[in-house]
């Protein structure tokens, strides 16, 4: 029997209460992703934007900033209220309670989908015909994660090894289990692939609170909890300059259209 709530198995539902976390600790994205789509497949200020999956918001406000009209989609409650809360001053933000499945959304509305460290939590086969139904004639897919690099620093390589002794299904759902031939299957063809650098840097309750943003980490009372929390204490006082860790991502940015 599982130790952990339905809702914990639920993709829809496992962020609820992390949503604090999360908007306080996940990274964003860099705007060279918004030169690319410029430049590779016409993104203009025109270009309406279906972000599926929007989370609190990230990826949305990217598109926002820009000028671009938003229909933000997410299915969690809570993750969709930060996402509104942030994002109030934008007139063209649209927020939709609807999954990738049954985004609810008209016809032929977006000139672009995107899906920022989310599409690993969809149902592939049905989430590409709603994809296909949503675009505009040549529209485009635009699928993105920050992607943690394991291995580039002893910190890095002590963090994972942590992930994987002590998080919930970690490596089930780690995003790191859609591949290429993945993508390459759902777009029907190899889209093109851009990756771009970044990096965060925490103090320990920073570096906390961006691992219990995760889904697969242990809450307070769950098993393990307290010792994964003392791991990572010892990680971080063994590894830290000048009260700090580092971490390094590079942000993927697969994008083509749906053949």
């Amino acid at each position: 029997m599982s130790d952990f709530a339905p809702s914990e198995r639920d993709p829809t539902k496992r962020f609820s209460s992390r949503v604090e976390n999360y908007v306080r600790f996940r990274p964003g994205y860099p705007k060279e992703i918004l030169t690319l789509l410029k430049s590779e497949c016409g993104l203009n200020l025109q270009s309406v934007v279906a972000d599926i999956g929007s989370g609190t918001g990230k990826l949305t406000e990217l598109f926002l900033a820009n000028g671009n009209p938003v229909f933000g989609v997410e299915p969690n409650r809570d993750m969709r209220e930060a996402g509104e809360r942030l994002l109030k001053a934008f007139p063209d933000f649209t927020s939709v309670a609807a999954s990738a499945e049954e985004t609810t959304l008209p016809n032929a509305c977006a000139d672009f989908i995107a899906a920022g460290q989310a599409f690993h939590w969809f149902d592939r086969d049905r989430c590409r015909k709603e994809f296909a139904r949503l675009l505009k004639p040549g529209g485009w897919v635009v699928l993105v994660w920050n992607d943690r690099k394991t291995e580039t620093t002893p910190f890095l390589v002590e963090y994972e090894k942590l992930l994987q002794a002590y998080a919930i299904d970690y490596s089930k759902v780690d995003h790191k289990q859609i591949d290429d031939e993945v993508v390459r299957e759902f777009f029907g063809h190899a889209p093109l692939k851009k990756a771009f650098p970044s990096g965060q840097a925490f103090d320990y309750e920073g570096l906390k609170g961006r691992l219990l943003s995760s889904s697969y980490a242990p809450e307070k009372g769950q098993p393990g909890h307290d010792e994964m929390l003392r791991e990572l204490a010892r990680i971080f006082n063994a590894h830290q300059k000048n009260g700090r860790v580092e971490f390094a991502y590079d942000t993927i940015v697969y994008y083509g259209k749906l053949s």
